[in-house]
């Protein structure tokens, strides 16, 4: 990022936080994809609330950010496993926020399995969450009920453009690894499991690609928005996956289970939009494939008679390639930052939130007078 950039990117978030600057200060642990561009926005969180902590997503760290990070924040590994176990969810927090109110800043539900004790047990007081992701949306809206408010920016409109353009970058670096073999999209059927908005987009690009795309997807509502679009809909997903050259995962989770590899044609690729925690039951896939890296992030799992590809070992196909969707990030980033003061201010029952259309509105007027010039 040039030196220009870095200045307007600081200058639009600082426009930001003061624009929601939030009433009372408080602290706050931050779960983010660590690229490039990250920085900024984690100086915007630090300049709203005491930032305890950042923990990377693993497979989306970009070593400078994370560098420039370290010298004014603490980071810390993030595991799924940290935020499962009671106890060692509020050692944690104990260890780096005691006696603090707190917000959650999340992406992926990582911090839903230990919420209720979280907040029965922190010796702080829990403001609440605020989610990112569609599938962390899920997790938390399938808790039997939730003990503080959590906003979730997952459906929101601000999130639109940011959802397309991961889909470009996905079909991008899906076609960039399998060029690298030899291979083309063309001339190989496609599956696309899961049209919700990310799914949905990669149909559409690879059908302007002039692929042939089958979707599949368990909600029936779904299935007639792809038919009304001109997608061949499958009925059964084992079905669909036997005449695929190409299986993209995009339910946000889990796509395949360890009994549908095996429906798999041969010389199948594999691509998901997520961790491979999330989409792939890799771990169920029977101990008779062996895994062979064969290209760059192409591993190759066969059996006597069978086998398929899979792209970055199974994890967001285009982190590959920074998975970057220029400025239009920093929309929902900026949203991140107005749900703060949300949680700050108080008074939401618990439950899931969304914030308030004029809010929305005044993120998209300030970020087009910075990036629309």
């Amino acid at each position: 990022m040039e030196t220009f950039e870095r200045a307007r990117l600081d200058a639009y978030f600082t426009r930001i936080a003061v624009q929601f600057a939030p009433d009372e200060q408080s602290s706050s642990f931050l779960i983010t994809h660590l690229l490039a561009e990250r920085p900024a926005f984690v100086r915007a969180v630090a300049a709203m609330t005491r930032l305890a902590a950042v923990l990377p997503k693993p497979k989306s760290v970009h070593p400078a950010a994370q560098r420039e990070t370290e010298r004014t924040v603490v980071v810390d590994a993030l595991t799924r496993e940290l935020f499962t176990n009671p106890d060692t969810t509020l050692d944690y927090f104990e260890s780096r926020a005691a006696g603090e109110p707190i917000s959650l800043l999340d992406v992926g539900g990582y911090f839903a399995p230990t919420l209720t004790d979280v907040h029965s047990r922190f010796t702080g007081r829990l403001l609440g969450v605020v989610e990112d992701t569609e599938n962390g949306h899920l997790r938390y809206e399938a808790l039997d009920k939730l003990p503080c408010p959590v906003i979730s920016v997952a459906r929101s409109p601000l999130k639109d453009p940011e959802d397309y353009l991961v889909g470009q970058s996905v079909v991008f670096s899906t076609e960039a690894v399998m060029r690298g073999r030899g291979d083309i999209l063309h001339g190989r059927p496609a599956l696309v499991i899961g049209f919700g908005k990310l799914g949905s987009s990669i149909a559409r690009l690879l059908h302007a690609k002039g692929v042939q795309v089958t979707v599949f997807d368990i909600d029936p509502v779904r299935r007639t928005q792809a038919l009304s679009q001109g997608f061949t809909v499958a009925r059964e997903r084992e079905t669909a996956l036997t005449g695929a050259g190409l299986v993209l995962c995009a339910t946000g989770a889990v796509s395949l289970r360890g009994e549908d590899f095996s429906h798999l044609r041969n010389g199948a690729y594999v691509a998901t939009v997520t961790s491979s925690e999330d989409e792939l039951e890799l771990a169920s896939l029977p101990d008779v494939y062996t895994r062979t890296v064969v290209g760059d992030h192409i591993t190759r799992y066969q059996t006597t008679g069978h086998y398929f590809y899979l792209a970055n070992g199974g994890n967001a196909v285009n982190f590959i390639h920074g998975a970057s969707v220029g400025p239009f990030i920093f929309l929902i980033q900026a949203e991140i930052l107005a749900a703060i003061r949300m949680l700050t201010r108080g008074g939401l029952p618990p439950g899931m939130h969304e914030v308030p259309a004029p809010d929305r509105e005044a993120i998209a007027a300030t970020w087009l007078s910075y990036f629309n010039r």
